[in-house]
């Protein structure tokens, strides 16, 4: 459908250290899970908070961790939860999306998690994957659990700064990482168990239609995260080929991203400085990978 977009290799940033790779350690998560996973640990969630220090997490084992712009891993908090998902609320606190409790709040300053949302109309959440803010203040999140194909019936949700909770979408097979467009008038979810992109319309007053779909994928096990650049461009970690996407605005590819090192390309977030950097998560080899992403006008180099 579209020609083959450029080609180019990220480099390895930082890798998780053997002091911090688990051996021999039960893990309720990971062998619940359909397929095979790494043992040593899981990582998602890139987010950068307000000083630009990056975080992510390891679900697997139910830590977060800072680290530092030398690649150092420094542990934050290990807690009986399952983070999957980050997003740094505009006051600084850090919003979880933990598989097993719900929608979490960590405070970086006092190293406290506590539980923000765990059910909607008194109904426990099947297993939150991912969420997002818009710049309005709304929480948007994934609600995934183990649906699929088979059982399409995973689900997105707002959560607005009043409190109020509005089951935006209750349809999907797979609902993973999403991001909110600029103008915050369409957000964008990854439906990992088909293999695509959806295109959400936001409505004045406030619910969705015509959704349809972004971009179909194949190969791999599925796009994974999202992540958007400030002129609307969509970042998608196809796992399973251990490679990002960068797409226009259009819906046409730009950039392949590769990794050098596993194919669980599973998360990417875009540094605040200037916003041309990118950093993105490789689940199966534990380690953070670096590529430098064109600025307009500007020839394709990764680093």
């Amino acid at each position: 459908m579209f020609a083959p977009p450029p080609n180019k290799q990220a480099s390895v940033f930082a890798a998780l250290p053997d002091a911090l790779r688990m051996r021999g350690e039960p893990s309720e998560w990971r062998d619940g899970q359909p397929g095979q996973l790494p043992e040593h640990s899981l990582l998602e969630g890139p987010a950068f908070d307000r000083d630009g220090q990056l975080w992510c997490v390891d679900i697997a084992y139910g830590r977060i961790f800072r680290v530092s712009p030398e690649g150092r891993f420094e542990t934050m908090i290990t807690y009986d939860g399952e983070p999957n998902g980050l997003a740094f609320h505009a006051d600084g606190r850090l919003f979880v999306a933990d598989y097993k409790n719900g929608i979490m709040v960590f405070d970086p300053e006092s190293g406290q998690i506590a539980p923000f949302l765990q059910r909607h109309n008194l109904e426990r959440l099947k297993a939150v994957n991912d969420l997002t803010f818009s710049s309005t203040g709304d929480l948007y999140f994934t609600d995934q659990g183990l649906t699929g194909l088979h059982d399409p019936t995973g689900r997105v949700f707002r959560v607005r700064p009043d409190g109020t909770v509005d089951l935006l979408l209750g349809n999907v097979p797979s609902p993973n990482g999403l991001v909110m467009s600029p103008d915050n008038q369409t957000l964008y979810v990854a439906v990992t168990r088909a293999n695509a992109v959806w295109r959400v319309p936001l409505m004045p007053g406030g619910g969705v239609a015509k959704v349809g779909l972004f971009i179909q994928l194949s190969g791999g096990g599925g796009p994974d995260g999202l992540a958007i650049d400030r002129d609307g461009g969509l970042a998608i970690c196809h796992i399973g080929l251990g490679a990002v996407w960068l797409m226009t605005p259009r819906g046409e590819p730009a950039l392949r991203i590769d990794s050098p090192s596993g194919l669980h390309t599973t998360n990417a977030a875009y540094a605040p400085k200037g916003g041309h950097e990118m950093l993105i998560t490789e689940s199966e080899t534990g380690t953070l990978l670096r590529c430098e992403v064109p600025k307009p006008g500007l020839p394709l180099f990764c680093d």
